[in-house]
Protein backbone atom coordinates (compact mmCIF):
# COMPACT_ATOMS: atom_id res chain seq x y z
CA UNK A 1 0.00 0.00 0.00
CA UNK A 2 1.55 3.19 -1.10
CA UNK A 3 1.85 6.25 0.81
CA UNK A 4 -1.58 8.04 -1.24
CA UNK A 5 -3.59 5.27 -0.91
CA UNK A 6 -2.69 5.25 3.07
CA UNK A 7 -3.67 8.11 3.26
CA UNK A 8 -6.73 8.04 1.48
CA UNK A 9 -8.04 4.68 2.95
CA UNK A 10 -7.30 6.53 6.52
CA UNK A 11 -9.57 9.52 5.36
CA UNK A 12 -12.55 7.03 4.60
CA UNK A 13 -12.29 5.68 7.68
CA UNK A 14 -12.31 9.27 9.52
CA UNK A 15 -15.25 10.39 7.41
CA UNK A 16 -17.77 7.32 8.35
CA UNK A 17 -16.73 7.50 11.69
CA UNK A 18 -17.42 11.45 12.98
CA UNK A 19 -16.38 10.36 16.22
CA UNK A 20 -13.69 8.14 17.27
CA UNK A 21 -13.50 7.35 20.83
CA UNK A 22 -10.24 7.66 22.39
CA UNK A 23 -10.35 4.68 25.16
CA UNK A 24 -8.26 4.05 27.84
CA UNK A 25 -9.02 0.56 29.39
CA UNK A 26 -7.69 -0.83 32.28
CA UNK A 27 -8.94 -3.87 33.01
CA UNK A 28 -8.96 -6.29 29.88
CA UNK A 29 -12.45 -7.71 30.87
CA UNK A 30 -14.08 -4.61 29.94
CA UNK A 31 -12.76 -4.17 26.22
CA UNK A 32 -15.18 -6.30 24.58
CA UNK A 33 -18.26 -5.29 26.42
CA UNK A 34 -17.08 -1.38 25.80
CA UNK A 35 -16.42 -2.28 22.00
CA UNK A 36 -19.84 -3.83 21.65
CA UNK A 37 -21.79 -0.79 23.48
CA UNK A 38 -19.99 1.50 21.30
CA UNK A 39 -20.59 -0.69 18.08
CA UNK A 40 -24.10 -0.86 19.31
CA UNK A 41 -24.58 3.10 19.26
CA UNK A 42 -23.46 3.01 15.91
CA UNK A 43 -19.95 3.97 17.03
CA UNK A 44 -17.44 1.73 15.42
CA UNK A 45 -14.15 3.21 14.53
CA UNK A 46 -12.48 3.20 18.04
CA UNK A 47 -9.11 4.13 19.21
CA UNK A 48 -7.64 1.76 21.79
CA UNK A 49 -4.49 4.11 23.85
CA UNK A 50 -1.11 2.58 24.75
CA UNK A 51 -1.27 4.16 28.25
CA UNK A 52 -2.52 0.71 29.92
CA UNK A 53 -0.42 -2.61 30.16
CA UNK A 54 -3.79 -4.40 29.02
CA UNK A 55 -4.28 -2.12 26.01
CA UNK A 56 -2.75 -4.57 23.08
CA UNK A 57 -3.98 -7.22 24.87
CA UNK A 58 -7.78 -5.27 24.94
CA UNK A 59 -7.03 -4.53 21.18
CA UNK A 60 -6.60 -8.21 20.05
CA UNK A 61 -10.05 -9.25 21.96
CA UNK A 62 -11.87 -6.32 20.36
CA UNK A 63 -10.57 -7.44 16.81
CA UNK A 64 -10.93 -10.78 17.61
CA UNK A 65 -14.84 -10.93 19.05
CA UNK A 66 -16.40 -7.73 18.29
CA UNK A 67 -15.83 -7.86 14.16
CA UNK A 68 -18.03 -4.75 13.41
CA UNK A 69 -15.83 -2.24 15.67
CA UNK A 70 -13.12 -0.74 13.07
CA UNK A 71 -10.24 -0.78 15.86
CA UNK A 72 -6.69 1.58 15.48
CA UNK A 73 -4.28 2.01 18.47
CA UNK A 74 -3.87 5.37 19.56
CA UNK A 75 -0.98 6.90 21.89
CA UNK A 76 2.02 5.40 19.57
CA UNK A 77 5.56 7.35 20.65
CA UNK A 78 8.06 5.10 18.70
CA UNK A 79 8.79 2.46 15.87
CA UNK A 80 8.41 -0.48 18.11
CA UNK A 81 4.69 0.81 19.00
CA UNK A 82 4.06 1.06 15.62
CA UNK A 83 5.60 -2.82 14.61
CA UNK A 84 3.12 -3.82 17.30
CA UNK A 85 0.07 -1.93 16.57
CA UNK A 86 0.70 -3.64 12.88
CA UNK A 87 1.47 -7.16 13.98
CA UNK A 88 -2.06 -7.07 16.16
CA UNK A 89 -4.14 -6.04 12.87
CA UNK A 90 -5.24 -2.54 13.58
CA UNK A 91 -6.72 -0.81 10.84
CA UNK A 92 -4.86 2.29 11.91
CA UNK A 93 -2.57 4.19 13.73
CA UNK A 94 -2.24 7.78 15.71
CA UNK A 95 0.30 9.66 17.77
CA UNK A 96 0.06 12.70 20.05
CA UNK A 97 2.87 13.92 18.27
CA UNK A 98 5.73 12.77 15.94
CA UNK A 99 9.39 12.25 15.81
CA UNK A 100 11.24 12.37 12.75
CA UNK A 101 12.35 8.63 13.26
CA UNK A 102 8.13 7.82 14.01
CA UNK A 103 7.45 9.33 11.21
CA UNK A 104 10.02 8.04 8.77
CA UNK A 105 8.90 4.56 9.94
CA UNK A 106 5.12 5.46 9.46
CA UNK A 107 5.91 6.12 6.19
CA UNK A 108 7.69 2.87 5.48
CA UNK A 109 4.54 1.00 7.59
CA UNK A 110 2.04 -0.56 5.78
CA UNK A 111 -0.30 0.91 8.56
CA UNK A 112 -2.62 3.84 7.87
CA UNK A 113 -1.26 6.46 10.15
CA UNK A 114 -2.15 10.03 11.12
CA UNK A 115 0.65 11.49 13.25
CA UNK A 116 0.10 14.34 15.94
CA UNK A 117 0.49 18.28 15.25
CA UNK A 118 0.23 21.41 17.21
CA UNK A 119 2.36 24.00 14.99
CA UNK A 120 3.14 24.67 11.48
CA UNK A 121 6.44 23.40 12.02
CA UNK A 122 5.17 20.05 13.03
CA UNK A 123 2.87 20.00 10.20
CA UNK A 124 5.42 20.78 7.65
CA UNK A 125 7.46 17.79 9.19
CA UNK A 126 4.68 15.69 8.64
CA UNK A 127 4.09 16.83 4.85
CA UNK A 128 7.38 16.02 4.09
CA UNK A 129 6.99 12.88 5.18
CA UNK A 130 3.95 11.94 2.92
CA UNK A 131 1.10 12.65 5.61
CA UNK A 132 -1.74 15.20 5.04
CA UNK A 133 -4.10 13.66 7.35
CA UNK A 134 -3.26 14.47 10.72
CA UNK A 135 -4.45 14.75 14.37
CA UNK A 136 -4.50 18.36 15.97
CA UNK A 137 -3.80 17.89 19.53
CA UNK A 138 -4.59 18.70 21.97
CA UNK A 139 -7.07 20.84 20.22
CA UNK A 140 -8.65 23.32 22.64
CA UNK A 141 -6.01 23.84 24.53
CA UNK A 142 -3.45 24.66 20.99
CA UNK A 143 -5.56 27.14 20.64
CA UNK A 144 -8.55 25.98 19.07
CA UNK A 145 -10.68 26.77 16.10
CA UNK A 146 -9.54 29.75 15.68
CA UNK A 147 -5.70 27.81 15.52
CA UNK A 148 -6.89 25.17 13.08
CA UNK A 149 -8.27 27.86 11.05
CA UNK A 150 -4.83 29.66 10.89
CA UNK A 151 -3.10 26.21 9.80
CA UNK A 152 -5.34 25.99 7.21
CA UNK A 153 -4.29 29.39 5.10
CA UNK A 154 -0.77 28.20 4.70
CA UNK A 155 -1.59 24.47 4.12
CA UNK A 156 -5.68 24.24 2.62
CA UNK A 157 -5.39 21.21 1.77
CA UNK A 158 -4.62 19.05 4.82
CA UNK A 159 -7.47 16.76 6.71
CA UNK A 160 -7.95 16.94 10.22
CA UNK A 161 -9.01 14.84 13.48
CA UNK A 162 -8.97 17.15 15.95
CA UNK A 163 -8.81 15.84 19.56
CA UNK A 164 -8.40 17.61 22.97
CA UNK A 165 -11.01 19.32 25.10
CA UNK A 166 -13.71 18.32 22.63
CA UNK A 167 -17.15 16.66 24.27
CA UNK A 168 -20.93 16.88 23.10
CA UNK A 169 -20.97 20.57 23.49
CA UNK A 170 -18.28 21.46 20.93
CA UNK A 171 -18.03 18.71 18.78
CA UNK A 172 -20.41 19.74 16.14
CA UNK A 173 -18.32 23.19 15.67
CA UNK A 174 -15.52 21.35 14.79
CA UNK A 175 -17.24 18.91 12.42
CA UNK A 176 -18.52 22.10 10.73
CA UNK A 177 -14.61 23.38 9.27
CA UNK A 178 -14.53 22.13 6.40
CA UNK A 179 -10.98 20.70 6.33
CA UNK A 180 -11.61 18.20 9.22
CA UNK A 181 -12.87 14.87 8.80
CA UNK A 182 -13.52 13.32 12.18
CA UNK A 183 -13.09 14.25 15.70
CA UNK A 184 -11.79 12.22 18.72
CA UNK A 185 -12.73 12.31 22.49
CA UNK A 186 -13.42 10.36 25.37
CA UNK A 187 -16.97 11.94 26.24
CA UNK A 188 -18.59 8.55 24.85
CA UNK A 189 -17.49 6.08 27.24
CA UNK A 190 -16.79 7.98 30.48
CA UNK A 191 -14.08 6.29 32.97
CA UNK A 192 -17.12 5.74 35.38
CA UNK A 193 -19.32 4.30 33.58
CA UNK A 194 -16.68 1.54 32.46
CA UNK A 195 -15.15 1.01 35.55
CA UNK A 196 -19.46 0.24 36.42
CA UNK A 197 -20.19 -1.27 33.47
CA UNK A 198 -22.66 0.87 31.98
CA UNK A 199 -22.69 -0.68 28.74
CA UNK A 200 -26.26 0.71 28.26
CA UNK A 201 -25.59 4.44 29.08
CA UNK A 202 -22.94 4.06 26.44
CA UNK A 203 -24.66 2.83 24.04
CA UNK A 204 -27.46 5.44 24.32
CA UNK A 205 -24.71 8.38 24.58
CA UNK A 206 -23.20 6.98 21.49
CA UNK A 207 -26.68 6.58 19.63
CA UNK A 208 -27.59 10.67 20.71
CA UNK A 209 -24.35 11.84 19.52
CA UNK A 210 -24.41 10.46 16.02
CA UNK A 211 -28.11 11.15 15.65
CA UNK A 212 -27.07 14.80 16.53
CA UNK A 213 -23.93 15.34 14.96
CA UNK A 214 -23.29 15.78 11.33
CA UNK A 215 -21.02 13.52 9.04
CA UNK A 216 -18.32 15.39 7.07
CA UNK A 217 -18.93 16.45 3.74
CA UNK A 218 -15.60 16.45 2.55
Amino acid sequence: MNATSKQERLADLFRQATVIPVLTIERLEDAVPLAKALVAGGVRTLEVTLRTPVAIEAAKAMISEVPDAIVGIGTILNADDLVRTEALGAKFGISPGATPELLKAAAASRLPFAPGIATASELMLALAHGFDLVKFFPAEQSGGIKALRALAGPFPNILICPTGGIGEANAASWLAEPNVLAVGGSWLCPAADIRNGNWAGITAMCERAMKSLKPASR
